[in-house]
């Protein structure tokens, strides 16, 4: 390996030579704190940046094993470092000269969400650190001073104030820590208690606005009503109180722009545990809970959708149900029965974005056009079944129909960003002619999709992923459309799905597995050799379970086969 100075040396012998020169420097230079890695060089100063990683022994960084001695805890402490690494970015870099991305110097960054990624890894022997960095260029030549500037006056500045146990900010890298125990502690509890979600009084659940993460300044404050709270005592803060949402089924209702939207949205991204200052900390819901909406255009696989739809007047088979442009109701069964397959234990459904004849028909309806007219049966009919012969139960914002009371255990009214708990008074208002249609309801749905070689294929260049912000990603220029899988935060997780699908094919995939089978093998793989073993030289974050189905779901080249 050759040291610090060998690398000075020879990055002043290509200035001013062509841009390609700059390949040369691949390799692994000491810089006696670290090992300063230069993994991929970018063919032209325009094209994305180079990877580079810095590579330090705990012995030098000496951040203390007891604050990632467990996976929450580690989660936290890579998320901390790598905002900290993100922050000092901005702090100690200067103008550098030159064209293209001449002088970046870049690192993921986080979201209000605490996520497991490979931007930063820690382990009991090392911390790696992945980052981009522009070479430097004058038109496509070399910038030698400018390169050096980069690598031995920025980057040391920035690696010693953020990775270095001494020169951080101890006591906000222990309180982060705690936190994310606390939090760890409410959702391993959630199901003791006999609960789907939590949220605690004093959060904040309004957003600065409808583009921004950031809690909304003077937001009202959450506070429980009387009859729905809970309470936990966290292994760090102590007793923590707020309401609790049993299993079952829980309406949200309440006038326009009261709140009933924000607290659903909330509630589905209590899935991933929050930064210190979001105000949705301690907003915890089980971690397999999946937001579901309707979805025209999407393409559906061989889904068995007869729960929902029958009788189609053309014949279709609603056992192994497949369009290429799915309408809103046959999308939203199909992604009810994906979540059932993924095993999530809630739905979390808001009317203002489901298909109305797929959430419920009324009696009047019903008097004109018979059940055997209609193939539809609506999701109001089921709901009940799926927690008592399934488990799974669901929350729904509803602002039309107050049918659903009849199926509903707890009813929440949003009053100005208050809640109250009006389940009584909605009880005393129900009809009961609902729970008459549903009564002894069985909830069959076969599983059986065999994922067949050759979903995805090499290409000249191999396969190429494209990832497209948050909504969706391209492999092979084939485009997977993720815009209603809203649960997904930050767009290396979209990276990381790509990737997933490409290494599921050529390692996993072989004719024998279905789905979920194949889903399981990579998040076994995850578990055991990290998520970075998916990476090569890109920074990823994790996925769940529920997306990456929806990816593998949503892919118009899977090909499939029933057993």
């Amino acid at each position: 390996m050759k040291n610090f100075n060998d690398l000075k040396k020879d990055i002043y012998s290509i200035d001013g030579r062509g841009y390609k020169a700059y390949k040369s420097l691949e390799g692994q230079y000491d810089f006696n704190k670290y090992i300063l890695s230069i993994d991929h060089v970018q063919g032209d100063p325009f094209a994305a940046p180079s990877k580079v990683r810095i590579i330090m022994d705990q012995r030098v960084s000496k951040i203390p094993k007891e604050l990632f001695n467990k996976y929450h805890k580690k989660v936290a402490v890579q998320d901390f470092l790598t905002r900290a690494f993100y922050r000092n970015i901005n702090a100690y870099t200067r103008r550098v000269y030159g064209s293209g991305k001449s002088g970046l110097i870049l690192i993921s960054k986080c979201p209000q969400e605490i996520l497991d990624r490979t931007a930063i890894i820690i382990n009991e022997k090392e911390i790696q650190v992945r980052i981009e960095v522009g070479f430097p260029a004058r038109g496509r030549s070399v910038l030698a001073r400018e390169l050096e500037k980069i690598l031995y006056d920025f980057l040391p500045l920035i690696i010693d104030n953020s990775i270095i146990y001494e020169n951080i900010d101890k006591e906000s890298l222990m309180n982060r820590v705690r936190l994310v125990e606390d939090q760890a502690h409410i959702r391993n509890e959630l199901s003791r208690k006999g609960l789907i979600s939590f949220v605690a009084n004093g959060s904040i659940l309004p957003r600065e606005s409808g583009v921004s993460t950031k809690p909304l300044k003077d937001g009202k404050k959450f506070v429980s009503p009387q009859s729905l709270e809970v309470t936990f005592n966290l292994p760090n803060r102590g007793e923590i109180k707020g309401m609790g949402i049993r299993c079952g089924v829980s309406l949200i209702v309440g006038g326009g722009y009261h709140g009933k939207s924000t607290l659903l949205r909330a509630l589905e991204l209590g899935v991933y545990n929050h930064i210190e200052g979001d105000g949705r900390e301690f907003v915890i819901t089980d971690d397999t809970a999946l937001k579901v909406r309707a979805e025209d255009g999407r393409v559906i696989h061989k889904d068995d959708i007869s729960l929902f739809i029958n009788n189609l007047p053309n014949g279709k088979d609603t056992k192994s149900f497949c369009s290429e442009n799915a309408s809103g109701s046959t999308s939203q069964a199909a992604n009810i029965v994906e979540g059932i397959e993924s095993g999530t234990n809630l739905f979390l459904i808001d009317e203002d974005t489901s298909a109305t004849n797929f959430m419920i028909r009324d009696d009047v309806m019903q008097s004109l056009v018979s059940r055997e007219k209609e193939p539809i049966t609506p999701f109001i009919e089921v709901v009940r079944p799926l927690y008592e012969k399934k488990g799974i139960s669901t929350i729904i914002v509803v602002g039309s129909s107050g049918d659903f009371f009849d199926v509903a255990d707890t009813v929440i009214q949003m009053d100005a960003y208050e809640p109250n708990d009006v389940t009584k008074k909605a009880k005393e208002l129900s009809t009961g002619k609902i729970l008459a249609r549903v009564q002894d309801k069985d909830v069959k749905i076969k599983f059986n999709r065999v994922i067949r070689k050759g979903s995805i294929e090499r290409g000249p260049k191999g396969v190429k992923i494209k990832t497209l912000g948050i909504d969706g990603l391209d492999i092979n220029k084939e485009k997977i459309e993720l815009r209603a899988v809203e649960q997904i935060v930050d767009h290396e997780q979209v990276t990381s799905i790509g990737h997933i699908m490409k290494w599921a094919e050529e390692n996993i995939v072989n004719g024998k597995l279905d789905i979920v089978e194949v889903v399981d093998e990579i998040l076994k793989t995850i578990k055991s050799r990290g998520l970075i073993s998916f990476s090569g030289n890109g920074n990823l974050a994790m996925p769940r379970k529920q997306e990456i189905m929806s990816a593998f779901n949503r892919y118009r080249k899977l090909k499939l086969q029933e057993v």
